[in-house]
């Protein structure tokens, strides 16, 4: 009656979150406690060379992803929803999202997948000195322009998924700080876009002409607990077709899927970090300190609240273990015995335990698409073996589950030993740790800490991004994020931790050294397989 009562009332919080394979909805009370959890799944598609998804794909799942909690509310507390504390918006991290003076899309939106910017980001890095990844905003933007593409010209806004959504919804041209990390390079002390590189930027387009600069076509940067807008008529009729939401409520910075992600696993002070591993996998290391010179493999972020933060982003992680699982899922409806994609995870998962710790000498490769810390821009996707290595199911498993972590890793080596990164604790969230005791276990292993696992960590950034809203009606006057997660969020919720046990880490070195060496294997790959 209590949760029934507060959901009435309005005191409440809502994430939704646009992943790449799943938009979710959370609903909260302003402790943190999930009320009621609405999904849409999808996947992206692949046109004309492009990572994408169609503007009526992103507008329909947001909207039957609304549809889906709204009913869930329904059913379970007999209520229609219409107030609403708070919203907060967040998205897969970096893209081109690009719209002209009327709101309209004037090129098709390109997903942080794509590797399309390799002449740009190469140019932007020189010219600022600061590493610019392939999929940040600004090389799919300069890309455009080398590419002399027609519609750059009439630009208006250039955004991500999440701002675009904010949009929508708010009318306000705005980002989070975390998720504008991944546009452009952020001063963390201004808590803007570094203005003597947006100085070099402009400077560099001067001769194409064009009407605008670059801070008149990007979002205005926010910091976590900033109002961001409120939800406006329009924005309600387009988030519940049936008119029952209210406008009016006030909504937080829209933030990226790596900024929800440290909120919600309590990764937004120095010396944290946290691992999200699903389709793709990155780890966020909150820093004390800039790191000592640019590293090509290492993201340069911040956290939702403007800290520096070192983040080692691999683009592929689970899909081509999901697509094993599912190869025996198919395997097991011939042979007749019926069983939920859950069990067969956890089954899989489970039995990978029993295998050689380096993998028996079995090499992996999950690359969909290419990959920026191996410096790979096409994906193929491989499994190799000598006739010496130990073939059998569980390490089968095993070399999915590590190659799954094997980009990222390279980057956190970077982070640890290069630059003597301190890190005391690394805490795990996504699908690849939702058997317990198994992705935890092999993470540790790869990275010498200890990594936690909260109860909550299934409900991810769109959880996170909830707490962000909640945090922006319910903070006390001068209330930091990280105080406030600390105190009135995660003292109460439990979880587990694991230690590293010294075999994994000696066996998850072997399957690096093998790792490393095989990449040349992939680069053949690409070559040779152009059908």
């Amino acid at each position: 009656m209590e949760k029934k009562r507060m959901i009435e009332q309005g005191k409440t919080a809502l994430g939704i979150e646009l992943g790449s394979t799943r938009i979710k909805a959370v609903l909260i009370d302003l402790k943190g406690t999930v009320l009621a959890v609405g999904i849409h799944d999808w996947e992206n598609s692949f046109v004309d060379n492009i990572w994408t998804y169609s503007l009526e794909e992103i507008h329909e799942g947001v909207r039957d992803c609304y549809r889906s909690l709204k009913e869930v509310v329904k059913e379970v507390y007999g209520i229609t929803l219409k107030k609403i504390g708070a919203i907060g918006v967040s998205a897969m991290m970096h893209g081109y999202m690009a719209l002209d003076k009327d709101g309209n899309q004037i090129a098709p939106f390109q997903t942080w997948r794509n590797t399309n910017t390799q002449k740009s980001a190469d140019e932007l890095t020189e010219l600022f000195s600061f590493n610019i990844p392939l999929r940040w905003s600004v090389a799919h933007l300069y890309q455009r322009i080398l590419d002399g593409e027609e519609h750059v010209k009439n630009l208006d806004y250039v955004s991500t998924l999440s701002a675009y959504i904010h949009l929508k919804l708010t009318g306000k041209k705005v980002i989070g700080i975390g998720d504008a990390a991944g546009m452009f390079p952020i001063d963390s002390d201004t808590h803007d876009y570094d203005a003597k590189m947006v100085k070099k930027f402009d400077a560099l387009i001067e001769k194409y002409n064009y009407n605008w600069k670059l801070k008149d076509i990007f979002p205005k940067v926010l910091v976590a607990g900033e109002q961001a807008g409120i939800l406006t008529k329009e924005g309600a009729e387009f988030l519940d077709s049936d008119g029952d939401l209210e406008a009016g409520i006030p909504m937080c910075p829209p933030e990226g899927d790596a900024g929800t992600g440290m909120t919600a696993t309590n990764s937004v002070a120095p010396r944290t970090g946290n691992v999200s591993a699903g389709t793709s996998t990155f780890a966020m290391i909150v820093l004390e300190k800039q790191l000592s010179k640019v590293y090509r493999e290492i993201d340069m972020v911040t956290t939702p609240t403007g800290f520096p933060c070192a983040m080692s982003h691999a683009n592929n992680g689970t899909s081509d273990l999901n697509a094993w699982v599912g190869l025996f899922a198919e395997f097991s409806r011939l042979m007749g015995y019926e069983t939920s994609t859950g069990e067969l995870f956890q089954k899989l998962y489970t039995n990978s335990l029993n295998g050689d710790a380096d993998c028996g000498g079995l090499l992996a490769y999950g690359y969909y698409s290419g990959e920026n810390i191996t410096m790979i821009n096409e994906g193929r996707l491989a499994f190799l073996r000598t006739p010496e290595s130990r073939f059998n199911l569980a390490n089968f498993m095993k070399v999915h589950l590590y190659t799954s972590l094997g980009a990222v890793k390279m980057g956190l080596d970077i982070l640890m030993e290069d630059e003597k990164v301190k890190v005391e604790r690394i805490m795990g969230h996504g699908g690849f740790f939702k058997t317990e005791g198994v992705g935890q276990r092999y993470l540790a292993g790869a990275v010498g800490v200890p990594v936690t696992v909260m109860d909550t960590a299934s409900e991810g950034g769109a959880w996170g991004i909830a707490l962000l809203a909640g945090y922006m009606i319910d903070r006390q006057k001068g209330e930091k994020l990280e105080d406030y997660l600390e105190t009135k969020i995660f003292k109460e919720l439990s979880g587990k931790t694991i230690e590293p046990y010294p075999e994994d880490a000696a066996g998850f070195d072997e399957f690096m050294k093998h790792y490393k060496v095989g990449l040349e294997i992939e680069k053949t790959a690409i070559n040779c397989m152009n059908w």
